[in-house]
């Protein structure tokens, strides 16, 4: 009883908070973060933190539908037409927000190197969530929106890679080993290549058995079981579920028959789910952890936006996008959240306990600052950049009507 009272009561803050901060032409996902932060243990306490853990099956399915949702929005047409820019801007804004982290950690916090690497590859992480939101809410579109999906996609699978390759040398460090470039990279480029061997295999199999289903409510049961179906192979084998159900979504989107039926589908399915992922986030938010994350933790907030705002640019520059897109994608990828939370935990538990202990702190404080700034910032970008009509981002009631029916 006490879990569907909780979901009851994610849902009904979540969307009273949605309309007031339209009022204010804020995105709708930092309402649902303030009304989290308002519900959960570190203030009202309506969401208690019992009743918040017992409710951690959603983020697993908000997590897998948001991985199998940006597969989706990838349009390989554009995306062949970008060619190899995209992967290098991905690598560029990554390695950004590595090195600038990482180095100022050492050189201007006299931090060890074992948890300078660690953290600095966790900052290479994006909120994919936030930024869809964002895209869905304003019906974002234009050459910012075409960059960005793919950019916040590939981020993930280049996020896994530094940070298997940064925690392997850390390791090895705290134990005095040497480490082979060779095993350093194995592990997580196999792991990447599987995922998505396996993902692309799923999504052919669920464009063969969609031929087959005849209703709209056939189309989402199978979609529900796919996606379910998906994560629990991934945590099976160990393998990254979100890279797994991007290539399913994309494999989908892609080579289907049904495309626009496929996405209806999809906007029928993920609001309600969306919306109580990022509310349930906001509630495990303890605003108690600000206080320990202190100076190192300011520095990670504004050296790791230096190092993405600087990435794209420099890379968006040398690759020749527009303007738009050289000034405006550094401040989309601002937001961080999910992955980087999962990042954080592995840490946890591959680092010593006082290492693993203080990079986890770090995270979960810069998360309530990236999570609550971060949609507003991407939400700015995006309408500067022209994304965003100015009607569509300036009347709220149509605003909400419109996000309602396209997640």
């Amino acid at each position: 009883m006490e879990q569907l009272l909780g979901i009851a009561v994610l849902l009904a803050s979540g969307l009273l908070f949605a309309r007031l901060c339209e009022k204010f032409h804020f995105p709708h996902v930092t309402g649902y973060l303030l009304a989290g932060i308002l519900i959960g243990p570190s203030v009202l306490g309506l969401l208690s933190g019992e009743v918040a853990e017992s409710l951690h099956l959603i983020n697993d399915v908000a997590l897998a539908f948001i991985a199998f949702s940006i597969g989706s929005e990838m349009n390989l047409a554009k995306i062949r037409s970008l060619g190899s820019k995209i992967l290098l801007v991905t690598i560029a804004e990554a390695l950004g927000a590595f090195v600038v982290v990482t180095l100022g950690l050492v050189y201007l916090f006299g931090q060890s190197w074992p948890f300078a690497l660690v953290l600095g590859s966790i900052a290479c992480a994006t909120a994919p969530a936030a930024t869809l939101m964002v895209i869905r809410q304003y019906q974002a579109k234009g050459e910012l929106v075409d960059v960005l999906i793919p950019v916040v996609a590939l981020d993930d699978a280049v996020c896994i890679i530094i940070f298997g390759i940064s925690s392997s040398l850390a390791n090895a460090m705290l134990a005095g080993e040497k480490v082979s470039v060779g095993s350093m990279l194995v592990e997580p480029v196999g792991e990447i290549l599987l995922a998505l061997a396996i993902g692309a295999a799923v999504g052919l199999l669920y464009i063969l058995i969609s031929r087959m289903v005849k209703s709209g409510e056939e189309t989402m049961a199978v979609t529900v079981a796919v996606v379910f179906g998906t994560t629990a192979l991934a945590l099976a084998l160990e393998i990254s579920s979100l890279l797994m159900l991007m290539m399913v979504g994309l494999t989908v989107a892609n080579l289907g028959r049904s495309t626009r039926h496929f996405q209806e589908q999809l906007d029928y399915i993920t609001p309600p789910i969306f919306l109580c992922f990022f509310v349930l986030s906001g509630a495990d938010l303890k605003l108690a952890s600000l206080a320990g994350v202190g100076a190192l933790g300011l520095f990670y907030v504004g050296g790791r936006v230096l190092g993405k705002v600087s990435g794209a640019y420099f890379s968006t520059v040398a690759t020749g996008f527009s303007k738009p897109v050289q000034r405006y994608l550094g401040l989309t990828l601002v937001p961080q959240a999910g992955v980087a939370l999962g990042l954080s935990a592995m840490a946890q538990q591959i680092l010593p306990a006082a290492v693993g202990s203080q990079i986890r702190t770090i995270i979960l404080g810069a998360t309530i600052v990236y999570e609550l700034v971060g949609p507003f910032v991407a939400k700015i970008a995006l309408q500067k950049a022209g994304c965003i009509e100015t009607a569509s981002a300036g009347q709220p009631e149509e605003v909400f009507a419109n996000a309602s029916s396209q997640g």
